[in-house]
Parts: structure tokens; C-alpha cells; sequence
């Protein structure tokens, strides 16, 4: 299944299944997931990196504990759009996690999500520089997360098998 499109997480995902975001870091990995209508992301936890294999057996617990149906990854694009090494790395780290569990997977245009995220920090909630270091990067997952929920094509309606009456 592997990397796929947007347009195509609805027929994906099996029912009530949910997405994890992920912001790979160099130190840490933000970690949000959606609730099951595709609406809404919300910060879980950060895994301070280790061994990739400790860290993905980190994330696929929580897939298997919060019905995870599917992956959002941000992908580090550079300010005018192009790819670096950043990017190579987050697509080897996605590679390697869908080794270990394919789930589809997007990839999700990351750039400055962790400024804006920091600036409502300062703004919005008055967080000093050690709360907001605890929190920042699950809180820029679910800001990667909530641009692909918003980004999501309405699901095409499914049939139920239930016809209404018709009138007389």
C-alpha cells in the first residue's frame, strides 16, 4: 500500500480507523493523531530518538492501541519548494516504519509549522521557553496533521443497504 494520495485515505482507512501524524525530528518525533471522523488532529506525546527500531516499535504500539488505520509524515520541503537532505531522510524513516507495518501513507508539506505552531505558544497560551519545548513538536504534528484533514476531499457517501420506503 505504501505512499499514496490524499484523494485516496477515504477508501483506504477501514471504518473509524483514525491518522497518525508524524514530524521526524532530528531529536525527537511529534506524534498526533486524528479523531475518527478525519476532522479533527490532536497533539499525543514525543518520542525522543533512540535506535530506529525502538522508535518505531514506539509508534506502532500507539497504532495498535489507537486504531490507527493510516499515516500523515511532514516532509521538510525547503522555502522555495524543493527537497534536501531533510526530506531524504523523513522518506528513509517512512520507508523503514512501512517496513515494519504498511499503513497508507502521505507525505504532508511541513514548512513552518513548527514557527507557527511556537508563535500561538507565545501568543495564545503565554507558555514559557521550557513548556513549549516539552510540547512544541506534537503539537507541530497535529498542525501537519490538521492541514491533511483539511486538505481531505469529502468521503463519497457508502451504501448502507437500506432503501427508504417509497410513498404511495
Amino acid at each position: 500500500m505504501a505512499i499514496c494520495k490524499p484523494a485516496d485515505l477515504h477508501r483506504l482507512l477501514g471504518p473509524g480507523a483514525r491518522l497518525m501524524g508524524l514530524d521526524f525530528g532530528t531529536k525527537t518525533i511529534g506524534i498526533a493523531v486524528s479523531d475518527a471522523a478525519l476532522r479533527v488532529a490532536s497533539p499525543v506525546t514525543i518520542i525522543r530518538r533512540r535506535k530506529f527500531s525502538e522508535d518505531a516499535a514506539e509508534i506502532l504500539a500507539l497504532v495498535g492501541s489507537r486504531n490507527i488505520g493510516g499515516f500523515v509524515v511532514g516532509l521538510p520541503l525547503n522555502m522555495d519548494g524543493t527537497e534536501g537532505p531533510r526530506c531524504q531522510s523523513t522518506r528513509d524513516l517512512t520507508a523503514e516504519l512501512l517496513l515494519r507495518h504498511d499503513l497508507p501513507t502521505v507525505f504532508q508539506d511541513e514548512r513552518m509549522s513548527t514557527q507557527a505552531v511556537e508563535r500561538a505558544m507565545i501568543s495564545e497560551a503565554d507558555l514559557t521557553r521550557g513548556q513549549r519545548k516539552k510540547s512544541i513538536d506534537s503539537a507541530a504534528a497535529a498542525w501537519i496533521l490538521q492541514a491533511a484533514l483539511d486538505a481531505l476531499p469529502e468521503p463519497e457517501p457508502r451504501s448502507t443497504g437500506f432503501a427508504p420506503p417509497t410513498p404511495e
